[in-house]
């Protein structure tokens, strides 16, 4: 079926998206920053007869995702479909007391980390048939007054900041490779992942999500969705 590299692996979507895919025939690649996680991860997949390699690197550095992505790509073969799940967490609280000069890096990664990942793929994806780029995001990034007031509440204008920024890329980059047969598509997550630190009461399960990414791949016909608990 071909390679999906995921950078951002760990618990949660990820993992639940690594097994929908494995048991279609997909290669797995993984990027992530601790080397421990995707190492047993790798494990795992070979014992189930999955092909499978991981690198360790830093989605916010443009040099280690282009090295990571271009040793995984040597050991494994063409990258078909990526799937973005890394963000910033935290790091911009309160847009008032963040230096202006500092804000960049609340679009690191999902904004420079993803089209990095994107631009060091692209010929493989525009090389290959049914090829997709696959991006989690989460709510906090809606034009909404809701979520305008809850970024506020929990001091995340950060991620809210890069969530709005990440939907937009991936809006363009939808219309810049649809001529060229290249997939783009956004599930946003608009609540907590079942599996993860920061599940709440009534969590989506992260197999639910991988399902719904598996479907977007296979339709092909809508850019965003948005799924709740």
């Amino acid at each position: 079926m071909g390679v999906l590299l995921v950078v951002g692996y760990g618990p949660g979507i990820s993992h639940a998206v690594v097994t929908r895919f494995a048991r279609e025939g997909y290669g797995i690649a993984l990027v992530a920053r601790r080397a421990q996680m995707v190492d047993e991860a790798v494990a795992e997949l070979k014992a189930a007869g999955v092909s499978a390699a991981a690198r360790r690197a830093d989605a916010s550095d443009p040099s280690a995702i282009r090295s990571a992505v271009a040793a995984l790509r040597s050991e494994l073969g063409p990258i078909t479909t990526v799937l973005w799940t890394a963000f910033r967490n935290g790091d911009v609280t309160n847009v008032l007391t963040t230096a202006p000069e500092d804000i960049e890096r609340a679009f690191d990664i999902g904004v420079a980390g993803l089209l990095t990942c994107v631009q060091e793929v692209l010929d493989d994806l525009t090389s290959s048939q049914g090829a997709s780029i696959l991006v989690a995001n989460g709510a906090l990034g809606e034009n909404t007054t809701e979520a305008d007031g809850y970024a506020k509440y929990l001091d995340n204008d950060g991620v809210a900041l890069e969530n709005a920024a990440k939907s937009k890329l991936v809006g363009i980059l939808a219309e810049r490779l649809r001529e060229f047969g290249v997939y783009v598509g956004e599930v946003t997550i608009a609540g907590s992942v079942a599996g993860t630190a920061t599940a709440g009461a009534s969590p989506i399960p992260s197999e639910r999500i991988a399902e719904q990414f598996w479907a977007l791949t296979r339709a092909r016909d809508t850019t965003r969705v948005r799924m709740t608990s």
